[in-house]
Order: C-alpha cells, then structure tokens, then sequence
C-alpha cells in the first residue's frame, strides 16, 4: 500500500565545482516509516504522501518528523545579511571546504520533547517522547524548520554541527498547512560566526539538488544529491493541504525535515518534508519550495503570526466534454463548473451552483482546472488560490445561463467542520453525570479507530460542511459508570443533537445550555432518535464523586469557562449538500472533481 511519509529527511548540500554536480539515484528506501498522522479514509483515500518521521524515542504515540530551518545572523547586529558567498563556477577549488562550513554551518539539529494530548481521555496528555530533526538560519536570528517536527512541543533545543552545546529555541509560528515552522534562539552565543542561507528561485527540472541535514543513521549531517523531478500542486501530508511542491530524488530519511535543499549555485530552493512511500516507486521526495515558505515569512512579517492559506471554498468540475459544455453556454474550451460552495466561505455571497469560472485575477482557467505556469507548464487553479493572502480579494470571471460577468470576493482559509489540527493543542470536553462530551476531530478519529464510530458519523465527519461559523460536531466519547447514568454507560461516539429541544451548535454552546438549564430533567438527543434524560440536581451532585473516582481536575476543560458568545444565524444548506463533498481531487480519487 502506497503511503506519503513525513520524516526527519536527509539534507542536500550543493558543493562549489568546476563541474555541475552530478544527479545520484539512490535505491535506499527508508525502513522506518508511519502512516499519515490524519489520515482518514474517505477524505485521503487515495493520498499517498506522510510526513518523514522523527528519529523518536518515545513510547507511545506517533512524532512528528525532522529538521527545521533557521536564520542566523552576526552576533552583534542579528540583521539578515543574506548568503555571504556567491557560488561561481570561477571559484577556485582551494575555497571549496570554507565555502562547504558556511553552508553546512547554517544547518542544526533540532532535539524536541512532544506531549500529545489524549483524545480518548481530553482532560489528560499522552506519554511524554522525543523526536530529532533539522532546521537552517535564515537570518534575524530565526531558524526555519517543519511544523511536524515542533508539533505538540514542550521543549525545543538547537545544537551547531561541530558544537557538544544544545540551546533552547522558542516556536514563534507554525504553519500547519505549508508543515512550516519559525524559531528563535536567543543566547547571542549560538549565533556567533554564522551566516544565514539565501533562499533562491523555482527551480526547473533536471535541475541538480543537494539536501542536508540530520537523519537517523548517525549523529553528524548528512548530505544527499539528486535532480529535481517533478513540480506541481502536491498533497501536503502534516497540513491536509493542496501547495506548491518539488519532488526530488535525492534520498530524505527520518531525521531530514526541515533540512534545507540547494541547487548548484548555493542558494536554499526549499525545505525537505516528506517522501512517497510504495512498493512500486523509490527516491521520491518532496521539497517545500521558496514560493511556499516566502508566502509563510511574508505572512507572518505582516501579521505577527501565521493566518494561513486562503481559498476560494468552492467545489469544482473539469469541463472537458463538449456537451456539456455546450449545455452551460461555454464557448470555448475553458472553465471549470461550480457544484457547491461552502456556506461559511465569502465566495457564496457572489458564487452559485451551476457557475462556469473562466478566469481568476485575469488569468484563463482551462477545462481541465489548471492555469499557465512558467513557459510552457500548466498548473492546478488552486496554485493561483495559494499566492493569495488572508483577506485578498479576488476578481473572478465567470459564465451564469450564458451570461459573462466579473465578480469580486474575499480570500480566507478553509475551516473544516471535523478539524484536522486541534488549535491550542488540547481538545475540549464537558461531563455531565458521567457523560463525556467532545467536539469531533481528526485526531480522536485516529485515536479511537474509525471503525467505533458508526457510518452515518463517519460520512458527516467525512463530507459535511459547516452552515455557520464555530459548528462542531459534538459527541458523548464515554460515559463513566455511576449510578446516575445507568443504563447509558455503554453509549459512546454518538453525537448529540438536542438538548432540551434547542440544538447543539458546538461543545461551547451544551456547555452554555447546560448551566443555564432550569428545568427538572437534562433530555439529551442523540442521533437515531436515541434518548438520555437525566435528573439535573442529581446530576450535579453526581460529579463530584464521579470527578474523585477518575481523578478528573475538572468538569469541563478550561476553555468552556469563558463566557459563552452565540455564533451567526446558521445559512441554510441545499438539501443535497450532504455526503459529496469531497476535500480535494485526490481524496475523492475522481479527476474530475476539484476544491480550490
């Protein structure tokens, strides 16, 4: 089975030469490999990229890859002075091992202990483990690095090739889509004498590659060469996303992420990531490219943190038949039709169903999806979607009933009704009598195994959309047996919809409706029409004991503390909406369906 791992991959490093360097094809397949940390079947059923994973220690649980990136600076100013050597192939070879320390030098090893939540039990975390990557400087004394490779972090530290000294560095943004991450390091010491790593252009194919860093086999940097294979709009394992990648096939292990990737002329053109795992293919890899990780500095630079990759939120068709084109009133061969847009995304005030986009910002989108790249390349529309920002404004051409007109609508970042990454790390729960409610998420489908789950909350977590801003799918996990809730103590992954008649928007809002709840009985709905009804004073009188019992420190996780805001009016949904919407064209394994 083919499988996309995410691991600490193995650097490349472009040497000065009187000669090009020389692709390698190296036949090693790392033998060390997970599944995708999200990976559920009907939304990736076809995905085949996983992060590179972490040269780990832990026990328990599954961590995130390697390496990251850093910027260095002098210690004095800690200013960005870009790449101080320009790499010429005039250069004579008696410079070649300085030149090789400035490069090499710029790479560390990042040493990370995660503490990952438990799901199953969310008012605790999982075992404690440690994972090895690689990070590069990139000046202002910031590191660049994967996000997998800091996910869950509770201490980050940094260590020089050629120094026995390792230094705490702090996570100043992640980027979970683009599987980014920045640090800082502030000990002034361990920027002494360093230079940062110019980041270069998009390379072309056939173009030669370097990557470097520190993957599991040893202890010292690691360098690998191959030549650059493929570049297209690439599945994003860490992130469920859709951007820009190099795939490469330079060998990147365990222990490579986040470890820097050179061309012959010396400059980064990207930050290995993950690799293809099949028993059909070898040396396929893949390179987060400049254009990405430019987007996630810009971003951050701008806003002081990371806002994402914005999209237009809509579902798309290829329009390569004639017939149906001619149906819509599509002259040309070009466009692509809209089949649903998300009800929470700016573009369904302006887009419709039945809609022919026909350009994005001015450039013509194909019957196939793809707009123009480079000379004589084509590339996914969602590509053009990805050079956008949060809160960008689009101009789109469109065809309606024959009609040709322009609109216009604003950018943001997709927002999952079953998310794939927990914001702030740890989920929310709520007990009630024993009953313990949590919002659906990926990772506690992973956790607790899709199979426990039942079809019908399989397919809504799967292909639902959200009909307003902040819905969740909220479900009792477990019920912790007390006399109180029996008869109900073998309920779990059932998701509620009711309480006391008024329906359950997310896991903030039962909270609200709970403590605000006047009448004798606590009725809640379950799908199917399954009832749990219980007595409210008993059932507050229960958690305190229930609470001792599992050594549980509260009744509700500390984010339900806050004051309760109601979200918008919920936007009415098409009845067909459910059960066909797909996350992107791999996923649903038709070609002929696209998200942008």
């Amino acid at each position: 089975m083919a499988g996309v791992a995410a691991l600490f991959a193995s650097p490349a490093f472009p040497f000065p030469s009187t000669s090009s360097v020389s692709s390698c094809s190296c036949r090693f397949r790392p033998a060390v490999a997970r599944a995708p940390r999200h990976q559920p079947p009907g939304r990736r059923v076809t995905r085949r990229f996983d992060e590179v994973e972490g040269v780990s220690k832990r026990r328990r649980g599954i961590g995130g890859g390697g390496g990251g990136g850093s910027q260095a600076s002098s210690s004095s100013s800690r200013k960005d002075r870009g790449l101080a050597v320009d790499f010429k192939e005039s250069q004579v070879s008696d410079f070649e091992d300085l030149e090789e320390d400035k490069f090499l030098n710029a790479v560390v090893k990042v040493y990370c202990t995660h503490i990952a939540p438990d799901y199953g039990l969310p008012w605790q975390k999982q075992r404690q483990h440690a994972s090895t990557g690689s990070a590069f400087m990139i000046g202002d004394g910031k590191l660049l690095t994967n996000a997998h490779c800091v996910e869950h972090d509770t201490q980050v530290k940094v260590k020089r090739r050629g120094d026995d000294k390792k230094y705490i560095a702090k996570v100043l943004a992640r980027g979970i889509e683009c599987d980014l991450a920045l640090l800082s390091v502030e000990n002034e010491e361990f920027w002494r004498g360093t230079e940062p790593l110019q980041l270069g252009r998009l390379p072309c194919l056939q173009d030669s590659v370097t990557v470097v860093g520190y993957p599991l086999g040893g202890d010292t940097i690691s360098v690998t060469k191959g030549v650059v294979s493929r570049i297209e709009v690439t599945p994003y394992a860490h992130g469920t996303s859709d951007l820009l990648g190099i795939q490469i096939d330079a060998a990147i292990n365990p222990g490579n992420s986040g470890g820097p990737a050179f061309n012959d002329h010396g400059e980064c053109i990207g930050v290995a990531f993950q690799v293809f795992r099949s028993d059909e293919a070898e040396n396929i890899g893949y390179v987060i490219p400049t254009t990405v990780v430019s987007h996630f500095l810009n971003d951050y630079q701008k806003n002081g943190k990371y806002t994402g990759f914005p999209c237009l939120g809509v579902l798309l068709q290829k329009l390569e038949n004639p017939a149906l084109r001619e149906s819509l009133k599509v002259p040309s061969s070009e466009g692509v039709l809209v089949r649903r847009v998300e009800p929470t995304a700016p573009a369904s005030k302006v887009l419709r169903k039945g809609d022919v986009i026909t350009s994005f910002d001015g450039v013509a989108v194909g019957c196939e999806g793809t707009v123009p790249f480079r000379s004589t390349e084509r590339i996914a529309f969602r590509y053009l979607t990805s050079q956008k920002y949060a809160g960008d404004v689009a101009q789109l051409g469109i065809i309606r009933a024959g009609n040709t007109m322009k609109v216009q609508t604003v950018l943001q970042p997709r927002k999952h009704l079953v998310p794939f990454h927990v914001e702030g790390g740890q989920p929310s729960y709520l007990i009630v009598a024993g009953l313990v409610f949590t919002p659906l998420t990926e990772p506690f489908i992973e956790e607790e195994c899709e199979e426990t789950l039942g079809l019908k909350l399989l397919a809504k977590a799967r292909y639902s959309l959200s009909t307003f801003e902040g819905e969740q799918i909220v479900i009792v996990s477990q019920v912790l047996a007390h006399e109180v809730n029996i008869g109900y103590e073998h309920m779990g992954n059932q998701q509620v919809i009711k309480l006391n008649g008024t329906v359950v928007k997310n896991i903030h809002h039962l909270a609200h409706l709970v403590d605000n709840c006047k009448d004798k009985f606590l009725t809640f709905e379950f799908e199917d029409d399954f009832l749990v009804v219980l007595d409210r004073e008993e059932a507050t009188t229960a958690s305190s004991d229930i609470l001792k019992e599992h050594a549980i420190p509260s009744v509700r996780s500390s984010d339900l503390s806050e004051p309760y805001v109601d979200t918008e009016q919920e936007i009415q949904k098409p009845n067909d909406d459910f059960g066909d919407s797909p996350v992107t064209n791999y996923e649903m394994g038709v070609d002929c369906l696209l998200w942008a």
